[in-house]
């Protein structure tokens, strides 16, 4: 393969097209969740085996974190970019015309592992970044990826009310076409890798696990911060389609930009990590999200709560994921892509547990069980993110 080496720096248009890019790749996962009472109702399911539309998507973007995002170290990351989205492209059309609930899981489940074409465009990301910039760097890409995935709630919801839920996944279909197009020909080719087989690079990822402890408990913390997270979004549109709220897609929907003010708070983050503050800033971020979910059940009947709560939610989730990228992106930069696949797939088992958990408690202890499973999994994320003597990230 012939190719030209990665740019060592970014332009702020690069910089642009990736943060955007990840944040309408992220949206996959996240369309289905304020539209489950309308998919459960339309196919006549119950809300736990409806909930699995969100678990399986998870389920599927944990496999890809798992296997393809580490391809990344090995082939020319443009080409293999282009090609994910293309297939998410189908897979989303698919998703539009299911005919039954099962085929719409298994449709949605394959697209999600299409979609952690995010997770390669990260780590490229700080990768092209200078070290004293790659905070700054990450925290603006991320705080795309998170627009994303809080704003796909309340476009899917709005596009649902007037359109039907499965103009949805067309709509998602022609964003990843598109994005496909605009990839190829924005991003850099890149250098010739070191000439490993799959088998030894899938082999490097336990390796890299078990020489980097840092690595392992930043991913628990991940993976219990996005377990909660995935929590509260699989069962709110339960919760809200219910007396006393009784609300339609569009208002659930429009829930996602109370927490879009949480993506505000990435960029700052980012910038707390170039400074070196990261294990206190990690404690506050975990603290926050275990008091939303005690604000969320103080005001499971009250709109300005629910509100208040998700701000908090996910000032703690986007606050703690930037901080935790910002650790693992400096430890092996020449294996960030496997790296990155070690986090995200812990990242993202935790969130399909997450999800399938919150759809079995709502269904048999309601709104308050979410709550308490939230705050359980918030609180020991704060605990991991408590080291027992001072490291060198403080």
């Amino acid at each position: 393969m012939t190719t030209t080496a990665t740019p060592k720096t970014l332009g702020r248009r690069l910089v642009f097209v990736l943060a955007a890019a990840t944040g309408l790749t992220a949206a996959n996962l996240y369309y289905a969740q304020p539209l489950l009472h309308t998919i459960a109702n339309h196919f006549g399911s119950s809300e736990g085996a409806t909930g699995l539309v969100v678990t399986a998507s998870q389920i599927g973007y944990a496999a890809g974190l798992a296997f393809v995002v580490p391809v990344g170290d090995l082939v020319d990351r443009r080409r293999l970019i282009t090609r994910a989205l293309m297939a998410a492209t189908v897979l989303l059309l698919v998703a539009s015309v299911a005919p039954t609930l099962w085929v719409l899981i298994g449709a949605l489940g394959l697209a999600g592992l299409c979609s952690v074409v995010a997770q390669i465009l990260v780590p490229m990301a700080a990768q092209m970044a200078s070290a004293d910039t790659r905070g700054k760097v990450v925290g603006t890409v991320m705080t795309g990826l998170l627009l994303g995935i809080l704003l796909a709630r309340t476009v899917s919801g709005l596009i649902a009310a007037a359109f039907g839920w499965r103009a949805v996944f067309v709509v998602a279909a022609a964003l990843a076409a598109g994005l496909a197009v605009v990839l190829a020909a924005e991003l850099p080719h890149e250098q010739r890798r070191p000439g490993l087989s799959y088998g030894e690079l899938m082999r490097s990822l336990v390796t890299l696990a078990g020489q980097q402890p840092e690595l392992r408990r930043t991913a628990a913390v991940g993976a219990l911060v996005f377990a909660s997270f995935s929590a509260f979004w699989t069962t709110i549109a339960f919760r809200l389609s219910a007396p006393p709220f009784n609300y339609g897609d569009a208002a659930i929907g429009l829930l996602g930009l109370a927490g879009a003010a949480g993506a505000l708070c990435a960029a700052p983050a980012g910038r707390t990590s170039d400074r070196g503050w990261v294990r206190p800033a990690r404690m506050i971020s975990t603290a926050t999200l275990a008091l939303s979910f005690a604000v969320l059940w103080f005001g499971r009947s009250s709109i300005v709560w629910i509100v208040v709560g998700v701000i908090l939610l996910d000032v703690g989730v986007q606050g703690t994921q930037v901080l935790n990228q910002s650790v693992i992106y400096g430890l092996v930069p020449s294996a960030q892509s496997r790296v990155n696949s070690v986090y995200m797939t812990t990242y993202f088992v935790g969130g399909a547990v997450g999800s399938a958990i919150a759809a079995a408690a709502y269904d048999r202890g309601g709104w308050g069980a979410v709550c308490i499973l939230g705050v359980c999994l918030a609180g020991a994320a704060l605990l991991l993110a408590t080291p027992a003597k001072r490291s060198s990230l403080s």
